[in-house]
């Protein structure tokens, strides 16, 4: 069976700093992009950032660039998103999604993606 699943969500005061997991079972992520979008609520799902694991390409949203980063780990299957400096605003599920063409552009369009995560929850708050 084929999924992803997140790990690493949390409270976190503003200013702080989170590391977010994604894990691949069922499948080898090193020919997919991977990408990570988070969905606060009442607002719409937003992407964040992804990479692609064919060359290592990143791309990250404008709002979280210079504070968060995207790494992968081939041979752990896993895609880690390191965010610094959090903001309240930033609170919401943070989901991350494969995407078998390895392309390291995100669409808003969910049904673009392979495989989803469950989603993990990230609270940034004092």
């Amino acid at each position: 069976q084929m999924q992803l699943v997140e790990s690493g969500g949390g409270l976190v005061q503003p200013g702080g700093s989170l590391r977010l997991s994604c894990v691949a079972s069922g499948f080898t992520m090193d020919s997919y992009s991977i990408h990570w979008f988070r969905q606060a609520p009442g607002k719409e799902r937003e992407g964040v950032s992804c990479i692609s694991l064919r060359d290592g390409t990143t791309y990250y949203a404008d709002s979280v660039k210079g504070r968060f980063h995207i790494s992968s780990d081939n041979a752990k299957n896993t895609v880690d998103l390191k965010m610094n400096s959090l903001k309240p605003g930033e609170t919401g599920v943070y989901y991350c999604a494969a995407d078998a063409y390895g392309v390291p552009v995100m669409t808003d369009d969910t049904t673009w993606y392979d495989y989803w995560g469950q989603g993990t929850q990230v609270t940034v708050s004092s």
